[in-house]
């Protein structure tokens, strides 16, 4: 588990992000450019390591356990969970959706995660033109395009990392 200032030098390293402490020694991190009426990013992030994350306008599947309002726990979350976070919770408060995080182009090698911080790696084969996807070491499936690849981690319950 990262420190209470590992998880704050994440989130300070978002200059989009507006640091402001709350009660017992919490703080929270805003985002003023927001769209929507929603500007907390990170929310009650506690010296005791425990904190949120905003991630209730990503889209349908997106491989985070949120609560009611939308939040998702980063208490046991690694240095590059919390950063992707953190960042697809900013992309998709500009309005334009999570759109950036899931369309983008793909790269040639990509991790994927699900709510219970299972990994996938998807890496694209360019001698036979295939996609590949692996648990570790062992290969799961191969698909033909891109697109089949991602439709199937959705369905899974997996997110681009």
């Amino acid at each position: 588990m990262l420190t209470f200032e590992e998880k704050l030098a994440i989130a300070d390293s978002f200059p989009e992000l507006e640091r402001r402490p709350v009660s017992l020694g919490r703080i929270n991190y805003h985002y003023e450019q927001s769209a929507y009426e929603k500007k907390t990013v990170v929310y009650h992030l506690h010296p005791n390591g425990n904190g949120y994350v905003y991630a209730g306008e990503l889209p349908e599947g997106s491989g985070y356990v949120m609560d009611d309002k939308g939040y998702v726990n980063i208490r046991d979350f690694s240095a590059e969970e919390m950063k992707a976070l953190i960042a697809r919770s900013i992309r998709s408060l500009t309005g334009a959706g999570a759109a950036p995080s899931t369309e983008a182009e793909p790269s040639a090698e990509e991790t994927w995660i699900n709510a219970k911080k299972q990994k996938l790696s998807l890496k694209f084969e360019e001698e036979d033109g295939m996609w590949y996807l692996f648990a570790g070491l062992n290969l799961e499936a191969a698909f033909e395009t891109y697109e089949e690849a991602k439709e199937y981690l959705a369905d899974e319950g997996f997110a681009r990392a």
